[in-house]
């Protein structure tokens, strides 16, 4: 029994709610995938918080109907696609899926979108090799934290300088008046 009109509604639906929130759109081959290996897949992408969608590309191809920033995704439907729409941290979902990759050799990226522009495989990967939301955080907090510190110094040392330069014109103003009584003494 085939689908209803209503229920290929709903399935449209669903693909353009979850394209509305996602960033990059990763379109791969899954054809010779057990259920298994589409479920490990999908767990493994979930932390990332990126879904795995197995859909028809007449699906796809209304979802993305009217949205500018998708339509380079229309190059890719063909054959069994299987489509990663990747919310946040798009380097963790890349990463995570080249695991997956190792590990069943089944699959094949075909490419994916992101802003409008269509990636190639070579695109997607540089991707994957950026840094993780989290290790983008831990960095800046770094940074910051460098930066804080450097400041502090600074500022500690400003008073301390100041008492220093004070010191020594103070010594100064000694040495010179010690020279000049000495000076006076010996002319008379």
């Amino acid at each position: 029994m085939g689908r209803t009109l209503e229920n290929k509604k709903e399935i449209v639906a669903d693909l353009k709610e979850t394209l509305s929130e996602s960033t990059l759109a990763l379109v791969i081959d899954y054809q010779g995938l057990t259920v298994g290996e589409i479920t490990d897949l999908r767990r493994r992408l979930r932390p990332t918080g990126t879904v795995c969608k197995v859909t028809k590309n007449t699906f796809m191809g209304i979802a993305i109907e009217g949205q500018e920033q998708w339509q380079p995704l229309s190059e890719l439907l063909q054959g069994s696609s299987a489509f990663l729409l990747v919310k946040e941290d798009f380097s963790s979902a890349i990463k995570a899926y080249q695991e997956f990759q190792k590990v069943t050799k089944k699959t094949e990226l075909r490419g994916g979108v992101m802003e409008g522009r269509l990636l190639q495989e070579k695109d997607v990967k540089a991707l994957g090799d950026l840094p993780s939301k989290e290790q983008l955080m831990a960095q800046i907090a770094g940074a910051i934290n460098a930066l804080a510190t450097k400041i502090a110094v600074g500022i500690n040392e400003v008073p301390g300088s100041l008492a220093r330069a004070l010191q020594a014109v103070a010594e100064g103003e000694k040495g010179g008046s010690a020279e000049g009584d000495s000076a006076e003494s010996a002319g008379e």
